[in-house]
């Protein structure tokens, strides 16, 4: 029982912690706005790098990443509270059930390891060239947090065998 209810718990954790994020985008929208303009203009990467070609100076550009990664955060905190309260009614149950619960979890999970990988760690680091910021660098938190969600993912997935 007690294995059952570390999932739940651990996936509501995420998702508390998504929920947290959300709010702060959007009760302090300009600070990770700015983040998220200065990682995509490029302007605290070093000096002569050959690789400005690839700066967006568009603020139309700043807002459209923002409101992506705003709405992937959202997707995230639903999916991971709604598979987390699945998990939980289903803790008390049988594995199979508990097997079929986990789904949602599940993809809220690599919904948010995606975003980690994929904006973060992939385009902001790489593309954008981030990791060369001393202002602007996310790779810290956003290893942090694959992490986390990564070691929450293979601890959900794990067979139900404590009977």
């Amino acid at each position: 029982m007690i294995f059952r209810l570390s999932k739940a718990l651990l996936v509501l954790g995420v998702a508390l912690y998504y929920s947290f994020v959300v709010l702060n985008n959007l009760t302090d929208y300009d600070s990770n706005y700015q983040f998220v303009r200065q990682v995509l203009m490029m302007d605290s990467t070093f000096p002569g790098n050959h690789g400005m070609w690839r700066a967006l100076n568009s603020p139309l550009w700043h807002t459209w990443f923002y409101l992506v990664i705003i709405l992937w955060e959202i997707l995230t905190t639903g999916l991971c509270w709604w598979g987390g309260i699945r998990l939980l009614r289903a803790s008390a149950g049988r594995a199979v059930p508990m097997a079929g619960a986990a789904t949602i979890a599940v993809a809220g999970l690599t919904s948010g390891l995606l975003m980690w990988l994929v904006a973060f760690l992939a385009v902001g680091s790489e593309w954008f060239l981030m990791w060369q910021s001393k202002s602007a660098n996310g790779q810290e938190v956003a290893f942090h947090m694959f992490t986390v969600l990564g070691v929450v993912l293979l601890l959900v997935v794990q067979p139900d065998s404590r009977e």
